[in-house]
């Protein structure tokens, strides 16, 4: 098993330096040159970074072509990544690269550490599906950071949008403010606010924009909201009365979420009082009576 694992690495590294012999031949050629021949100004680190992301960018490109995919799987993924934040085009392609390339990494690493040569198939098919699945696992988790922070950060940024309005801007002229100014502070927010003023400007109906908005981020407090405007705008009462509501409405959720989470700590203690704590006094309250009474049944059995 190790010998056809070893041979697999020596092909696939064969390949993989023909791939980049052949794809690569003119950065290279580039790079003798300038080797050869320095030039008196040399590019500063970001023309250098944005060159290694380019290649890297293609190599992963190539990569990702190894995974077999459908295009509604594809419609998934890019859903998922726009949700955690990532929308450039590259995106797509650095997942599917990252599902070739870490299962990969996982198998070299289990061949180096010598873990596989306990169950060699068991190891390897392990490392193999774990790696394919991690990137699944780390998107997802990067998709709940930013809902969070999205959740956590939407009072503030409804309280500066009731401050512009009442101030007399109208409402995507709030919007556009509040997005500039709150991008520090509450960035994942602002983000999503500033495309929804993009879409506005490319003359998207400002209601499309918002359910957009709700089905990008796939947030409970942001639907919501959506629905509020929506109504306020439809209905056509006013907007700064509303967001005033529903922002309190929001601060009094996220009270009442602590204080359950709080209440629940109880419970959960319990869990490790007695895998843990408990285990230990008895030791400690026990241990030397039980010490005790066997030296006594020994004295008692030598006599």
């Amino acid at each position: 098993m190790g010998i056809t694992l070893v041979s697999f690495l020596a092909i696939f590294l064969l390949i993989a330096s023909g791939g980049l012999i052949l794809f690569y031949r003119e950065a290279m050629i580039q790079r003798i040159s300038a080797v050869i021949t320095p030039r008196e100004k040399q590019g500063n680190f970001r023309e250098t970074m944005e060159q290694a992301s380019a290649t890297l960018g293609i190599m992963v490109q190539h990569l990702e072509r190894v995974v077999p995919k459908s295009q509604a799987e594809i419609s998934v993924v890019q859903q998922r990544l726009v949700r955690a934040g990532y929308r450039s085009d590259s995106a797509v392609h650095f997942f599917y690269g990252a599902k070739a390339v870490v299962p990969l990494i996982l198998c070299v690493l289990a061949f180096t550490t010598g873990a596989g040569s306990y169950s060699p198939f068991f190891v390897y098919l392990t490392a193999i599906g774990l790696g394919f699945l991690l990137p699944d696992f780390w998107l997802g988790n990067r998709i709940t950071a930013r809902q969070s922070r999205i959740r956590r950060g939407l009072p503030d940024v409804l309280d500066l949008l009731v401050i512009c309005i009442e101030a007399g801007l109208s409402l995507d002229q709030a919007v556009a403010r509040t997005a500039e100014e709150l991008n520090i502070a509450q960035p994942a927010v602002c983000d999503e606010l500033a495309i929804v003023v993009l879409e506005q400007r490319a003359g998207s109906p400002r209601a499309d924009a918002w359910k957009h908005l709700a089905e990008r981020t796939n947030v409970d407090s942001v639907r919501n909201l959506v629905s509020v405007l929506v109504q306020s705008e439809k209905f056509g009462t006013s907007i700064a009365k509303t967001l005033r509501v529903h922002s309190d409405t929001l601060r009094t959720q996220r009270r009442q979420k602590v204080e359950e989470q709080a209440a629940k700590t109880t419970v959960k203690l319990v869990f490790p009082l007695v895998l843990f704590i408990f285990p230990s006094l008895f030791l400690v309250t026990l241990g030397p009576a039980m010490i005790t009474i066997m030296e006594s049944f020994d004295k008692y059995l030598t006599q």
